[in-house]
């Protein structure tokens, strides 16, 4: 590992504690002392630094306070289970009955709580799990740095430590396809199919254009940790005042907390060319890897809603030619099984559409369970 990389990893560490702030708070109150007692011409230095020390404290209690309000006001759903000193949270509901598990995966690093659309309505037919990684939703921060080949271990021994059992049906959307795939890698004796949801190719931030959002998510993210542990979440996004009991606005109250922001800091350095330099062996899947394993890949016919990346590239060839790339660098995944078959979403829809068509998603997912029961795995 790079010293840079472990410099941020040392840094989002305590970052991801809410009570971090305080702390922070303490150092330019002790130089602040310091310099009033070194005398009249450093006191007005002084005072600076305790005014600037008394703002941050006060920002961290306001977030502290909130943190609070918010763990009182939405608790957790399902299941916290330990995984090697830190908790994550699993919510199981409905009953499997003869057919797999279904176990969904959101993209980011974003709560599975994200996708609780598509579970609540695949409860009333399956067996389904949404699981927080380590740092998201409900979940304990977790050691550092976060990577995808360790969050995969980290989901398969929360399943096992909650009581579920396989064989499973793993559901992952755009970087949650990514961590599918590759926990299915890990252990095929437990899975009975796989449906990635217009994963994210790791070709595509290895050998493709590069993506300002991208490069720039860990610093953004680092930024947004530093809002909320000093109390600036209206600024951040989210407001104190919000009682919708909407799935996706109570994730955004729930990842108020540092914790979120600092782990998707440090697994998002893996979408950059240097971090699949460094982390991509351990975190792509290549071909052949998961076997004769049943694999959907659902996905837009074309690019709807990609226009920012392109907006970018003023040359109509190249234009053309990142378009290209876009369009068949995700069928990669088709090559990871013998068994894989290729689904276009909705006309349409594009990156999005497990939020906008879950009743879609949940009748592909469905599709598969179907030819996954008990006996051998059919042919797609």
């Amino acid at each position: 590992m790079r010293p840079g990389t472990r410099a941020a990893d040392a840094i989002l560490r305590p970052l991801s504690r809410d009570w971090a702030g305080l702390g922070i708070a303490l150092l330019p109150a002790a130089a602040g002392a310091r310099c009033v007692s070194r005398g009249a011409a450093r006191r007005i230095p002084g005072g600076v630094l305790c005014a600037v020390a008394l703002a941050l404290g006060l920002g961290s209690l306001r977030h502290l306070v909130h943190v609070g309000r918010i763990q009182v006001r939405y608790p957790a759903p399902g299941r916290m289970v330990d995984v090697g000193g830190y908790r994550m949270h699993v919510l199981a509901e409905g009953d499997a009955g003869p057919r797999p598990t279904v176990v969904w995966m959101p993209g980011g690093h974003a709560g599975g709580y994200a996708m609780y659309r598509l579970h609540a309505l695949a409860r009333e037919q399956m067996r389904s799990v949404l699981v927080d990684r380590p740092g998201s939703g409900w979940s304990d921060p977790g050691p550092f740095p976060r990577t995808t080949a360790a969050e995969a271990v980290e989901l398969l021994t929360a399943l096992e430590r909650a009581g579920e059992q396989g064989p499973y049906v793993f559901v992952g959307h755009s970087f949650g396809g990514l961590l599918m795939a590759n926990a299915a890698r890990r252990r095929p004796d437990l899975m009975a199919g796989l449906v990635l949801l217009d994963p994210t190719p790791p070709d595509a931030v290895a050998f493709g254009p590069a993506l300002p959002a991208l490069r720039h998510a860990p610093r953004d993210q680092t930024a947004l940790a530093l809002r909320h542990l000093f109390g600036l979440h209206p600024l951040a996004g989210g407001k104190e005042t919000d009682t919708s009991d909407d799935p996706t606005q109570v994730l955004t109250m729930i990842e108020l907390r540092t914790r979120a922001s600092c782990a998707a800091a440090s697994i998002l350095r893996e979408l950059s060319p240097d971090g699949i330099t460094r982390d991509g062996w351990q975190t792509a899947v290549h071909d052949g890897e998961l076997g004769s394993l049943p694999l959907l890949l659902v996905a837009p016919r074309d690019l709807t809603g990609g226009g920012e990346i392109f907006d970018a590239v003023d040359d109509p060839e190249e234009s053309a030619r990142v378009r290209h790339f876009f369009l068949t660098v995700r069928e990669r995944f088709l090559a990871a099984s013998s068994n894989g078959k290729r689904v276009y979403t909705p006309e349409g829809t594009g990156h999005d559409f497990p939020d906008r068509v879950p009743e879609f998603v949940v009748q592909v997912v469905g599709s598969l369970l179907d030819r996954c029961g008990p006996g051998a795995r059919k042919p797609l």
